[in-house]
């Protein structure tokens, strides 16, 4: 299979490693890609730590790895904000570190809805009911509602838990207001920003990842082959019917078995 392709996508949560372990024999197919000089990246949703973490976390666990190769929706949606709301006020319902990122980007953190610009919505372990209700009077006065990633769950070692989609529809709810942009998989910003780090898109580069909304997804809209691996979250058929990935594979070690 890989002799097909000079270049792969793979998504880091539930295709690389769950939780803090890396799946089975991830380092040794990834290593072994790299033998062969083929064009990696890594791609993530998972917004509660900066990519050098991932980074940090690949290279300890053996795995060949650049930080340029590293891509995650805080990154994707940073760069937008530092655009075209440099200087504005946001809330998160997001974790610390996603709040400190933005700050980077040059926007400024606040809990205060009437002076709120933008609530951005993300993985957040600490989500409780003020913190949804300063989202929501935001909203409600007037500030953008964007997304940094709308997963429903995400992968963790022993199951999953809620992520940002499970967040978003309680706030579409609470506000009759819709979300307006998010910036991970299959966003449109996102596929730019995976179009930016190759020559072109074509039919020699496969996309693997392990969730059939997001990543099989993506792939077929950016018009490139996809393997779907069943290491991660558990994909059920309601409203997926239609999006079909290339291989059904068990794991990224089956590239290279």
């Amino acid at each position: 299979m890989i002799d097909k392709y000079n270049a792969f996508i793979f998504d880091l949560d539930g295709t690389i490693y769950r939780g803090t372990k890396l799946i089975s024999n991830a380092c040794l197919t990834i290593n072994k890609l790299r033998q062969t000089r083929k064009k990696i990246i890594f791609i993530s949703n998972k917004t509660t730590e900066p990519i050098s973490y991932y980074y940090n976390f690949l290279l300890k666990n053996g795995v060949e790895v650049d930080k340029n190769e590293i891509i995650n929706s805080t990154l994707v949606l940073g760069k937008y904000l530092k655009e075209n709301f440099l200087g504005k006020k946001f809330f998160a319902l997001g974790e610390k570190s996603f709040i400190n990122e933005i700050e980077d980007f040059g926007l400024i953190y606040s809990q205060v809805p009437p002076e709120i610009d933008l609530v951005l919505v993300t993985l957040d372990r600490t989500l409780n009911f003020d913190k949804l209700e300063i989202a929501a009077r935001a909203i409600e006065n007037g500030a953008k509602f964007f997304a940094a990633n709308i997963d429903d769950t995400c992968p963790i070692e022993n199951g999953e838990v809620l992520d940002a989609g499970t967040t978003i529809t309680v706030l579409e709810k609470r506000t009759h207001k819709k979300l307006e942009l998010h910036f991970g998989k299959p966003s449109k910003f996102m596929m730019n920003e995976i179009r930016n780090r190759f020559d072109m898109i074509n039919d020699r580069i496969l996309l693997i990842g392990d969730r059939l909304e997001t990543d099989i997804l993506m792939g077929n809209l950016l018009g490139i082959d996809t393997a779907l691996v069943s290491t991660g979250v558990t994909n059920y058929p309601n409203g997926n019917a239609n999006i079909q990935p290339t291989f059904y594979l068990n794991s990224i070690y089956d590239l290279i078995k």
